[in-house]
């Protein structure tokens, strides 16, 4: 009795456990959003001139994700990835200081992202779509080089074309 309840429940949560992973097109995150610069807790010489982040759905519970930062001097770094939202590790390529990331996606508008670079992490990056849809708020949090711990709030608003 004990080994059918176990095998009846493993037939449950291999049925539930991938739509906690998955997105959905029902996901508000899902889109292109540009960063609101004047929301950034920074002078105004040190922001840089727009950043753009993607995130669309890919097959297998899967997000395909891509960032574009555009500084002062007209230099565009990015970075793409398309991640498990499982928690387990994938690569990202490009130019921004990001080789190793992890995803999750507790909610359908809520994203968790672990960011590392070199093998040093740097950043967990939490984003949350605000109930209208209009608003992706990113909290980032990270620690000083003294090990005093760090965190930013920085708003996007969905680009123009997205709904």
């Amino acid at each position: 009795m004990k080994a059918i309840f176990v095998a009846l429940l493993a037939v449950v949560m291999l049925q539930v456990i991938p739509t906690f992973a998955a997105p959905t097109a029902e996901s508000p995150l899902l889109g292109r959003w540009t960063l609101d610069i004047g929301t950034l807790p920074m002078p105004p010489e040190a922001r840089p001139k727009s950043v753009t982040l993607d995130f669309r759905d890919a097959a297998g519970g899967k997000l395909t994700t891509r960032a574009e930062i555009v500084d002062q001097s007209d230099n565009k770094m990015h970075a793409e990835s398309t991640l498990s939202l499982d928690g387990t590790p994938g690569r990202a390529s490009g130019t921004y200081w990001v080789d190793v990331l992890a995803a999750k996606m507790p909610a359908p508008n809520v994203l968790v992202m672990q960011f590392v670079y070199e093998g040093i992490p740097r950043s967990t990056r939490v984003y949350s779509v605000s109930a209208d849809g209009r608003v992706l708020t990113e909290t980032e949090a990270y620690f000083k080089e003294d090990g005093t711990p760090v965190m930013r709030t920085a708003f996007f608003t969905r680009a123009p074309g997205q709904s």
